[in-house]
């Protein structure tokens, strides 16, 4: 059975890029394209006067859009649309179980402006049951950079790798993976740290683990070409600054397991609200 790539629209500027990302996304994955409204959510925000039954319209009106501009912008896709009777999160939510991809616009009509990834996106890339990708309003198309993936070295994330090898593949883009790390706490009085802990060779050791984490990878994907890229640098920092030369960056969803965001750590959740182009989370483990 193929799974569909799923896009979530609410009628916004950013789920008609998600649209057209998504479109792109399905038919070079060889599925079809699932466009999804969830309208419930839609009455808080209607006029005054304005009923259940034009809502649903209003609805109806957006998903047919949604299919003829995914059909333009790549021909011959397989699309199909749904009206949910239920709120964005909970729809999206329920059809992740059964999706190759969730696509999502950083923004939603039912966001706070301040706030530069709307609460649905953010939910749905914490709990979502599939990758989910967040597309941030921008061109990216020019880039010089392709496929951008954080690299933890405890948990390197083979899930994540995986998901940035064969997205690299699928569109022909060079990847580079990036690992940020930390200089060792000094040791305890009269425990100075040994040698091979100096700077200059601890990050030797860091970009040979690097290295050494991509090897499965590459051997699997001799087409893509590969920079790997080990500094000295807090994670989410590298990855915002990295992700304006690129055209989708990747990262694993892990972190701790409290809080309302226990399974996105704060470098993903960073990068999923900050960074400059589109943004993969993907569920690692």
């Amino acid at each position: 059975m193929r799974h569909p790539v799923i896009v979530g629209i609410d009628g916004t500027d950013a789920s008609h890029d998600a649209v057209d990302w998504a479109a792109e996304e399905a038919g070079l994955r060889g599925v079809p394209l699932h466009v999804l409204h969830a309208w419930l959510g839609e009455t808080l925000n209607a006029p005054a006067g304005q009923d259940t039954e034009h809502t649903r319209a209003a609805g109806e009106e957006a998903l047919e859009a949604a299919r003829d501009q995914a059909r333009m912008h790549r021909p011959g896709l397989e699309v199909t649309t749904e009206l949910v009777d239920d709120y964005a999160r909970e729809a999206l939510l329920t059809t992740s179980q059964d999706a190759d991809l969730l696509v999502l616009g950083a923004r939603g009509s039912g966001g706070f402006s301040r706030l530069l990834v709307g609460s649905t996106s953010l939910h749905l890339s914490v709990h979502a049951l599939c990758p989910v990708v967040v597309i941030h309003p921008r061109d990216t198309r020019s880039r010089p950079g392709g496929v951008l993936v954080g690299v933890d070295d405890e948990r390197p994330g083979d899930d994540a790798l995986t998901f940035a090898f064969e997205a690299a593949s699928r569109r022909n883009l060079p990847l580079q993976a990036v690992h940020a790390w930390s200089r060792p706490l000094a040791g305890s009085p009269g425990h100075p740290l040994p040698t091979a802990y100096e700077e200059e060779h601890f990050a030797a050791e860091q970009e040979r683990l690097l290295v050494e984490s991509l090897a499965a990878q590459q051997a699997k994907h001799p087409d893509v070409e590969v920079a790997a890229l080990a500094v000295r640098s807090g994670a989410a920092q590298l990855l915002v600054s990295l992700s304006e030369a690129h055209q989708l960056v990747v990262v694993g969803r892990h972190g701790s397991v409290r809080g309302p965001m226990r399974r996105l750590g704060s470098v993903s959740q960073a990068v999923v609200q900050h960074a400059h182009c589109p943004v993969a989370v993907v569920p690692v483990g």
